[in-house]
């Protein structure tokens, strides 16, 4: 028996075992309780299969000449990734499947080949939900809902990490929307999103953006306005521009409003929230005095609900050159669509500093039968040039790679 019939089999196994699981209110687009309620009783849209993902690799379909295989396991609910010269691998949290709030970091060390990875070691705990990552000269940022705060030298102390530095301790204290995604830009700036509080509302002025600080924490500067929850940017390699993902608002049918990947090569955009969404679509729940020439549109549109997360150019050489420049994007998938969503990696094709279409990358964490066994959540760039996925929902790190490598 191969192993692809093997898969199915399991497939059809698993589904006799697992009932349908109602809505997880851990979501990215709604995640208070107060709203996870009624959405579960307008829709029933999430459906987990709890099995084993090494016997599942052979259903994802990716182009001919692409690998995947586990990188690392027992991450859990690994999410924001940042990847050291060295092959390092550093890993935020958020929740796992039953909403609990891990509250961790991870280093996964360089294994004995660059195909799989080496220890897992906790390198900091009891932290308020430290979704995201970054490093900068050897130092890794760690977003949590409140506050950022640095961990110096860390890879000199993985064994003994040092007790972390705050460096800015004034971000709202809410959870809806208020876990982070981290990332120094080439003006070495620290990006940090300040989500929505909510589903749809009128966030106060220094929620629904995304702001730049210096690397000390200090002289904070907004560089996007209407941002309702982006959990992934990245910025062009080729013309240095800063491109992010957002999660459009639930609760507005199956198909509306599309998810967007935005363009914001200079700070001071509006990108509509909570008046527009994709490129031009209006929201009429709030009155506004601004105009439409007051807002920038989506430059890319995708599925509703989809749960577009990480998202990072490829800047290395061992995927094919048609690939060099292009945007991969974890999608994380729905949770309130009638027909479930996502699930996936999408592919951006750039050209001449422009987003021109979006494909379907790697798919197949989504049955036919609208059940899902894996939640893509951030993409990086392994030592090697692999891609590294994480999923929050298998606690671990896939690796994506071409050819025999």
């Amino acid at each position: 028996m191969n192993k692809q019939h093997y898969a199915a089999l399991s497939l059809v196994a698993a589904f006799a075992m697992n009932p349908i699981i109602s809505l997880a209110e851990e979501d990215e687009a709604s995640t208070s309780e107060e709203e996870s309620k009624p959405a579960a009783e307008a829709k029933v849209g999430y459906f987990p299969l709890e099995v084993d993902p090494r016997e599942f690799l052979s259903t994802i379909q990716l182009p001919e000449g692409f690998n995947i295989s586990i990188y690392r396991d027992g991450i859990e609910a690994a999410r924001s990734l940042a990847v050291s010269d060295s092959g390092a691998v550093f890993v935020g949290s958020r929740t796992n499947r039953k909403r609990e709030r891990i509250g961790k970091v991870y280093a996964v060390t360089p294994g004995e080949t660059p195909a799989v990875g080496g220890d897992v070691k906790v390198i900091a705990s009891d932290l308020n939900v430290p979704n995201g990552v970054a490093l900068r000269n050897g130092d890794l940022y760690v977003a949590e809902i409140h506050r950022v705060i640095r961990m110096d030298a860390i890879e000199n102390n993985l064994d003994s990490p040092p007790e972390p530095v705050v460096i800015n301790d004034s971000f709202p204290e809410e959870f809806h929307h208020g876990w982070k995604y981290l990332r120094f830009g080439p003006d070495d700036r620290l990006y940090v999103p300040i989500g929505a509080p909510c589903n749809i509302c009128e966030p106060e002025a220094r929620q629904g953006t995304i702001v730049s600080l210096a690397a000390d924490g200090t002289d904070e500067q907004v560089h996007a306005y209407g941002v309702r929850n982006s959990v992934g940017f990245d910025w062009d390699p080729a013309t240095g521009d800063f491109w992010f993902t957002d999660n459009g608002r639930d609760l507005w049918g199956d198909d509306t409003p599309p998810e967007e990947l935005n363009h914001a090569p200079v700070a001071g955009a509006h990108f509509g929230y909570p008046y527009r969404y994709g490129a031009a679509l209006v929201d009429d729940s709030f009155d506004t005095e601004l105009t439409d020439e007051a807002f920038t549109g989506a430059a890319l549109e995708f599925p509703a609900h989809n749960a577009l997360l990480g998202m990072h150019f490829y800047t290395a050489q061992q995927f094919p050159a048609d690939y060099h420049g292009d945007i991969f994007i974890a999608s994380h998938g729905s949770w309130n669509r009638e027909q479930p969503d996502g699930y996936k990696l999408f592919r951006v094709r750039m050209a001449d500093g422009e987003a021109v279409a979006w494909e379907e990358f790697a798919t197949g964490w989504l049955t036919e039968e609208g059940k899902f066994w894996g939640r893509p959540t951030d993409v990086a760039i392994g030592a090697d040039g692999a891609l590294l996925v994480s999923d929050d929902f298998n606690n671990l790190i896939y690796r994506i790679s071409y050819g025999d490598s």
